[in-house]
This record gives C-alpha cells, structure tokens and sequence, in this order.
C-alpha cells in the first residue's frame, strides 16, 4: 500500500506500450461494489477469493501492465500465477514513507485502525518473504520520481527479457 504501484505502473505501461490494468479497480468494475464494502460485507477471505480469481484472469492476458493489490501475495495460486506468467516487480518503500503516503487515504480498509504504523509494520512482516519469492526486480521507491523509477525498471525488464 503506498508504492507507487499505480502511478508507475501507469507511466511503465505507456513506455511499453502496454495496457495498464489495476486488479483492484477491475474487481470494483465487475462487482459493482468498493473495496472497503466488499471487505465488510464478506470479509478478507471474500474479498481474496474475487482477488485470486482476477488475478488469475488478467494474467491470461498480454501486453499489459498488472498493479496488484499489496496482499495478492498471501494466496499462493497468485503468487504461482504472477511468478510463471510474467515479470514481477515488487515496489517497496519503509514503513514511515508508507504511512506518509496514506495517511489520508480511506480506501484502504487495512489501515482503518487505532494503530496504521503498527499494522504497516506486520503487513510488511508477514508479505516481504512472499514478495521476495516471487519478485524477478526489487525497487525501493522511497524518495523517488515515479517517471524515473518508470524508466529504470523498462532498462531492468528489458535485461530480463
């Protein structure tokens, strides 16, 4: 949460010349319902299950740019899916950075508590070793310009590829 995942996937995506695709939105798009929402009505588990089941389709797909959701990581099968059918990139930042750029961000129902420091903190914990597993590049994206992290991740993957 916090990256940058969006706005430099975005940007990335325009200099492939890919389709930029947000899991999140997508499932917001289909269900007809927000992310907080669909977490209270039907909890975590609902919401990762319509996760695993988009990430599972867009990444059938080709020439486009996925921005998951910071907990995709947690189920298995999409760490599975994202490691064999693409480059994965993962974005990371410390937690204080972090904590900066969502501060005022209500749509993350992960960090609508008494502590979002704590909460970062044990996320972080829990998902890096995932992340780490899966990841093909690792960025820090602390105090850096989303255009010029777009273009040194493009000279990454194109080493990869």
């Amino acid at each position: 949460m916090g990256v940058g995942k969006t706005t430099i996937g975005r940007q990335l995506a325009k200099l492939l010349n890919y389709e930029f695709v947000d899991s999140d939105h997508e499932i917001e798009a289909k269900s007809g319902a927000s992310i907080p929402w669909i977490f209270d009505v039907e909890g975590e588990e609902g919401f990762r299950q319509r996760e695993q089941n988009m990430i599972d389709s867009l990444t059938q797909k080709s020439k486009i740019v996925l921005a998951t959701g910071g907990g995709a990581v947690v189920k298995e099968e999409n760490r599975r899916v994202l490691q064999d059918r693409g480059i994965v990139v993962y974005l990371k930042a410390d937690v204080e950075e972090l904590l900066r750029r969502t501060a005022h961000d209500k749509n993350r129902p992960l960090l609508q508590t008494d502590d979002p420091r704590g909460t970062l903190g044990a996320l972080i914990a829990e998902r890096e070793p995932w992340y780490l597993e899966v990841a093909d590049i690792v960025f820090d994206t602390q105090r850096k310009n989303s255009s010029a992290t777009a273009n040194i991740l493009l000279k990454q993957i194109n080493k990869l590829d």
